[in-house]
């Protein structure tokens, strides 16, 4: 190996596990001990905070320094810090124009082979980052599937039924066959949009239980997606209505301040009175959940708008009398 060679690979080595005897090192790089050491100089010179430490064998500990220097990244980890820069967005916190030039940075520097699969993602993203746990998605699925949308291709998979997915007995996979459209994230999930030729409706798939089948079909022509905009298509469906609106909207006065509300608004609007009231304004798919939606705040409230709001609250009321009182004893 070349030294610049042999620098990069004691550097990632360093990166894979915390401490290194010097005699391992040496031999997985197949030199002496002596150049070992002059290498970890070298990358020290470099900037890399590397500490020796004590014991039987002596070795060596890759440490956060006191800048910023050159990271060495596997594809698998570009691609995946590149994806997070363009979801970064959903994130907030006035990074976007940080991420876009890192994003950029890295880009340029990348080899041809990444920036092909890099170029091929595109993501929209829904709601902000990070309110759920993500489903277990394959970064080479992620990948198989931007691919196909770019180059227009008919998309065939198979598709875990959402009851399979759900138990531990299983049950025989979906054929699908699917013009691809878009890639969607939304609260730490990922989504495939496409039109299903079969069904011939537009669906929405849960990329964790996408399982992409070679080769893929023929080329199509893309469809426009209803309404022209994927994010309000997504969001709407995701409402279970045709547009991006809850089919039903109601208003309720909080005694909670305005502080307390606000991390668990989710999509609703919140708007103080005094130090210690607030009104929520939120919307939900049936008034009954968005009644049951409001409980989750376990404090006494008064419904502002509309009648049909009052009403569901009574309706569960009733129904978590009889709950309660039909409960079985416990021994």
């Amino acid at each position: 190996m070349t030294t610049t060679e042999r620098l990069l690979n004691l550097l990632s080595l360093l990166q894979t596990r915390r401490d290194w005897p010097g005699s391992l090192l040496a031999t997985r790089l197949d030199v002496s001990d002596r150049t070992v050491r002059r290498d970890i100089d070298r990358l020290r010179e470099m900037g890399y905070s590397i500490q020796a430490t004590m014991g039987p064998d002596g070795g060596y500990r890759l440490d956060a320094g006191s800048e910023l220097p050159p990271l060495l990244l596997d594809d698998d980890q570009a691609l995946a810090v590149a994806i997070a820069l363009r979801a970064a967005p959903a994130i907030g916190a006035g990074i976007e124009e940080a991420a876009i030039r890192a994003l950029g940075t890295m880009r340029q520097v990348m080899p041809a082979r990444l920036r092909y699969r890099l170029d091929a993602l595109e993501i929209t993203t829904i709601g902000r980052a990070g309110d759920a746990t993500p489903g277990d998605v394959s970064l080479d699925v992620l990948v198989a599937l931007a691919q196909t949308i770019r180059d227009r291709q008919v998309l065939r998979f198979d598709y875990t039924p959402r009851v399979a997915a759900q138990s531990e007995v299983g049950e025989p996979l979906q054929a699908r066959r699917v013009e691809p459209h878009h890639l969607v994230t939304s609260h730490g999930r990922w989504y495939l949009v496409g039109w299903d030729l079969d069904r011939e409706d537009w669906r929405i798939y849960s990329v964790d239980r996408i399982h992409t089948r070679m080769p893929h079909g023929a080329r199509f022509t893309p469809r426009a997606v209803p309404g022209g905009d994927v994010n309000d298509f997504v969001s709407a469906r995701f409402k279970g209505s045709d547009v991006n609106e809850w089919a039903c909207r109601g208003t309720v006065l909080l005694h909670l301040p305005a502080r307390d509300v606000l991390p668990f608004a989710g999509d609703g609007t919140v708007t103080a009175i005094d130090d210690q009231t607030c009104t929520l304004e939120g919307g939900s798919w049936s008034w009954g959940s968005l009644a049951a939606s409001y409980g989750r705040f376990e404090v006494p409230m008064e419904v502002i708008d509309p009648p049909e709001l009052a009403t569901a609250f009574a309706i569960l009321s009733e129904r978590y009398s009889a709950t309660s009182a039909n409960s079985l004893p416990r021994d």
